[in-house]
């Protein structure tokens, strides 16, 4: 699609106007790639790129965006590039820890029993190393971080952090653990989806059939009404 096709291409340059390495284009998964390597996402009303922080010196931009290249271009995006950015290296690529999360999110969309459900769910609301009690450590790390810079607009940060893990993580844990557990007790199928066993029951007529499972249901369409019946054509005079 033409689409996916533009999102693989991006482009990876110094501003004329204003100095700045900026990258534009690209979709998600290269814009993660850039953020990981140092960028920083700039998000207007009409345009959306990245640009290396402020105040580093031109060497390390080259550096930053350099590796940026190597590791998009590693994945197989097309990237136009200034001259002191090419580069022939490839870095190797590894699924980020995101990646093990959005796992139990596929996991749910092919689950076929509430159990099954309730088990992914488990890996987010466990009490002492689910994914939420991470997050909630990782912000209380975060706010005792800018408490101890002690500005104004750090400790307003701090204080803003708070708010959301305790205003809202809160109630996302406590909801999440609520279903996880009403779906522990259910212990039932789920009505749309089935564990197809690969298997040919005995009294199965067509040799070309792969497995037993059921056809599935034909997509109901509103009969149309009959036509009229034809006027019959009244006498010539």
């Amino acid at each position: 699609m033409p689409l996916a096709i533009a999102d693989r291409y991006l482009t990876l340059q110094r501003d004329v106007h204003s100095g700045e390495v900026l990258a534009r284009g690209g979709d998600p998964e290269a814009h993660s790639i850039l953020q990981r390597t140092g960028f920083i996402p700039v998000v207007r009303v009409h345009e959306h790129y990245h640009r290396l922080p402020t105040g580093l010196d031109k060497a390390e931009e080259e550096r930053l965006a350099t590796r940026a290249v190597a590791r998009l271009r590693t994945v197989r995006y097309h990237v136009a590039c200034d001259a002191a950015f090419e580069t022939e290296l490839r870095e190797a690529h590894y699924l980020p820890l995101g990646a093990s999360v959005a796992h139990q999110g596929e996991r749910i969309r092919q689950a076929t029993t509430t159990e099954e459900v309730a088990d992914a769910l488990t890996e987010l609301t466990a009490a002492h190393d689910g994914v939420l009690a991470a997050l909630d450590d990782v912000l209380a790390a975060t706010i005792e971080f800018h408490l101890s810079l002690g500005g104004p607009s750090d400790i307003a940060t701090a204080g803003r952090l708070r708010y959301l893990s305790e205003g809202h993580l809160d109630v996302i844990r406590a909801d999440l653990a609520a279903i996880r557990a009403d779906l522990a007790d259910r212990h039932k199928p789920h009505p749309q989806r089935s564990v197809c066993s690969a298997e040919v029951g005995p009294n199965e007529r067509e040799a070309s059939a792969i497995c037993g499972c059921p056809p599935p249901p034909l997509p109901t369409t509103a009969s149309s009404p009959p036509p009229p019946a034809p006027t019959p054509a009244g006498r010539r005079r």
